[in-house]
């Protein structure tokens, strides 16, 4: 029966390549489109995801970890108070200005975090340290940002909030899903940054981490009854917020979706009309095989052997097509995500989806009077 298949499939070189072309444009399509939404889900939400925090303080009725009032300091000595916490730390993240050698203005996500702590701070760092951040005035910028923001060198002076800043280190991968780069720092370089958003003696978070083997819901429990009208959230519950409305409530993750699901319609259909012209076009062979006594399980064996081995042959093209694409993303503003489980995952769609979409052509087949292999 594979034999049968195969020779099917290569009879007509012709409908092949088209049958394979239809498979290929779907499963690309899949690719970089579910592989955009990954990497939207990851960007969206990765200066929560890679915080450290055990519970996050806001102000009340927080939209999304770049949404935040200030708060008041004062509440950290409260928070402090409450039995299972190891650490409390101030965390400012804020829109500012970042002024280009042009003279021209970028806005930028001054993010200011304990040096102690480390909680919610930089990582994947290519140059630098976080030690670094101890001097005056110092920040740490994305390599992926260094040209937007006119950034050449180690050691450069810039201009944010009408402050002098000094470039101490480099980050790699740390991309916002906004235009507006992160931009890391001390607690207290981020105060004079964001002044004109935060006070001297406010901050827009307050990260907690609990100590060694205490249950998170019990203490987030506990710290809203001793912190009264605060949003206290755990790092998934923020991370999961921040998610929602960046994906989905602003529409991005949404398209992505759709573009995805299109491929995949747009795939069936190019398949299932081509699978069903090839199994029409070898309507008088499968007469022949029933007419010698093959059964409908025999007819369903060739036809899904030959869905299978165009998924997968398309599959092995789209793959080589998608992974350079995917590759040299990365160094842009809208990386495409592909990791191991979705080129499985992949494989297993294209498989299916041939074989789903070969259904037609199986009906189509079976209904086969094998007495017309006899007539003119």
């Amino acid at each position: 029966m594979v034999t049968l298949a195969w020779k099917n499939l290569i009879h007509d070189k012709v409908r092949l390549v088209v049958t394979l072309v239809g498979i290929v444009f779907a499963l690309v399509l899949i690719l970089v489109q579910f592989g955009l939404f990954l990497s939207f889900m990851d960007t969206s939400a990765n200066i929560v995801e890679r915080s450290g925090a055990s519970l996050w303080i806001s102000a009340p009725e927080l939209p999304y970890v770049n949404g935040a009032s200030p708060i008041q300091e004062s509440k950290r000595w409260k928070a402090m108070e409450v039995p299972g916490v190891e650490r409390v730390d101030r965390y400012i993240l804020a829109w500012v200005p970042w002024k280009l050698p042009s003279g021209a203005i970028e806005n930028v996500q001054i993010t200011g975090f304990s040096l102690e702590s480390k909680l919610g701070g930089p990582w994947n760092l290519t140059a630098g340290s976080v030690e670094d951040l101890r001097g005056e005035d110092t920040v740490i910028v994305d390599e992926l940002y260094k040209e937007k923001l006119g950034v050449t060198h180690l050691g450069q002076t810039v201009e944010i909030s009408n402050h002098r800043a000094r470039i101490v280190g480099f980050t790699r991968g740390i991309r916002s899903f906004t235009t507006a780069p992160f931009v890391f720092c001390s607690f207290k370089n981020a105060q004079n940054y964001a002044g004109g958003v935060v006070k001297e003696n406010e901050t827009m978070f307050l990260l907690v981490r609990a100590a060694a083997g205490v249950d998170l819901e019990q203490l987030k429990t506990a710290m809203k009854a001793k912190l009264g009208n605060f949003d206290v959230l755990t790092n998934a519950e923020m991370h999961k917020r921040t998610q929602i409305y960046w994906v989905f409530q602003t529409g991005a993750g949404i398209t992505t979706l759709l573009g995805a699901v299109l491929g995949l319609i747009v795939g069936i259909v190019v398949v299932a009309q081509t699978i069903y012209a090839a199994t029409v076009d070898h309507i008088r062979e499968f007469g022949t095989l029933k007419a010698m006594g093959a059964t409908n399980s025999r007819i369903y064996q060739v036809i899904l052997a030959q869905a299978a081995m165009s998924g997968l042959f398309g599959y092995v093209l789209a793959m080589a097509i998608a992974a350079p694409i995917s590759h040299s993303s990365q160094n842009g503003n809208a990386p495409i995500a592909l990791p191991p489980e979705v080129a499985a995952g992949t494989l297993a769609l294209a498989i299916a989806m041939c074989a789903g979409a070969s259904i037609i052509s199986i009906r189509k087949a079976t209904r086969i009077d094998p007495a017309m292999v006899f007539r003119g």
